[in-house]
């Protein structure tokens, strides 16, 4: 019976193709909003989370700052507060720490030969590298020794490397200036690509921290610092512990506002997705809006038809047909118009979606769950709006349905 109704449903909708495609219109238009909506927003999700995982692994983060002064918050990392006994007290005291390093971080202008570029350059400690998970592509890592006496020694970036040396040349051992002053490459590192902030990691310089502060900034404290924790399960402990011990060295008593911040890379990657979060609900309020209105589409339509094959109902209804198979009738018809708008749906979102990816270099995944659901959500609006309609039909008196004009 299912089958027979499917049949008479699609002969039906084939009478006036126009208006049956004007009628899924607006559950194409719901379905693919969903789509492109979704995928936009988990692949800007992926997106963060993979720039965030080139933080490292367990990674912790102390900034300094926090000052409100003249009635204005200047935020976090606005002014140094983290010393160098600080860092020391935590390498020390701290439990579960592995690697901590600060930084110290200058845009100076870089020369070899006739050559030059303006580079970030990041002081460091010898533990950033594992930090970061940062692997040397060439040469090795400045040693303690070079943080203590403010080694005169720096690594390169890819692109920083790329840059001033060109592809084929290998620049550890040579001499680069940096504000006047000849540094010593001793090693590049890996690609990292792409940072949170859509900026070039490799377009940098790590030195000893002890010679960006004495050759380069003349700071004598920092604005941050990296700390990772032995693992996953020791973050939240290792963050109160610091938290503890900068409140004790900065002298900050009970009520007192902190002038540091820790944080966890759990705490900043669910920050910096949040707008893609809110992203995805915003599109998806839309596109249930318009899902709304193409069901309301689908409902207006059939009536439409129950009106204008009311004779055709009668007959049926008077050579033996039952109330149930006319219902089964409309209802297919509503169920195969919206299960041909949600297909037509995914494919306008996947192509939405490619498009943005293509042109516009947005990310974008597109989600298995996300098709699915909206498939299901399209077959059960045509249930839900298309009862209405094939119960009026079913209900219709038989003699009355003959005489109608």
């Amino acid at each position: 019976m299912f089958f027979s109704a499917l049949k008479i449903a699609i002969r039906a909708l084939r009478r006036n193709v126009l208006r049956t495609f004007l009628t899924m219109l607006g559950m194409i238009i719901g379905v693919g909003a969903v789509i492109a909506g979704v995928s936009l927003g988990t692949g800007a999700k992926a997106q963060v989370e993979a720039q965030i995982a080139t933080l490292g692994q367990n990674v912790i983060l102390v900034l300094s700052g926090n000052f409100s002064r003249g009635g204005f918050g200047r935020g976090f990392g606005s002014s140094p507060t983290l010393s160098i006994a600080d860092y020391e007290a935590i390498r020390r005291d701290v439990t579960g720490v592995v690697a901590i390093s600060p930084e110290v971080r200058a845009f100076s202008q870089i020369a070899v030969g006739s050559r030059n570029n303006n580079v970030q350059v990041s002081g460091v400690a010898v533990d950033y590298p594992q930090i970061r998970s940062w692997q040397l592509a060439n040469g090795d890592n400045f040693t303690e020794n070079d943080v203590r006496s403010a080694a005169k020694v720096a690594i390169l970036g890819k692109t920083t490397a790329t840059t001033l040396f060109g592809e084929d040349v290998d620049p550890v051992g040579k001499v680069i200036r940096i504000k006047h002053a000849p540094f010593v490459v001793v090693g590049t590192l890996a690609a990292k690509g792409m940072g949170m902030m859509g900026n070039d990691q490799d377009d940098l310089i790590l030195v000893p921290f002890t010679s960006a502060m004495k050759r380069l900034t003349g700071d004598t404290m920092f604005r941050s610092f990296s700390v990772q924790a032995a693992s996953t399960e020791e973050m939240a402990d290792v963050q109160q512990q610091i938290a503890e011990i900068l409140r004790q060295r900065h002298n900050i008593t009970d009520g007192k506002e902190d002038d540091f911040l820790v944080r966890t890379q759990q705490e900043i990657s669910e920050a910096a997705t949040a707008t893609a979060r809110i992203m995805t609900i915003i599109v998806g309020v839309v596109a249930g809006v318009s899902l709304l209105v193409g069901g309301i589409g689908i409902m207006n339509i059939m009536l439409v038809s129950v009106t204008e094959r009311t004779r055709e109902i009668g007959v049926r209804l008077a050579v033996g047909a039952h109330s149930g198979d006319v219902l089964l009738q409309f209802l297919t018809e509503a169920v195969v118009l919206s299960v041909a708008g949600g297909m037509l749906g995914i494919g306008l979102g996947m192509w939405c979606a490619n498009l943005l990816t293509q042109i516009f270099e947005f990310p974008t995944l597109i989600s298995v769950s996300s098709m699915v659901i909206a498939f299901t959500v399209s077959a059960g609006i045509g249930i839900v709006f298309g009862f209405f309609p094939a119960l009026k039909a079913a209900n219709l008196d038989p003699i009355e349905a003959l005489r109608y004009e």
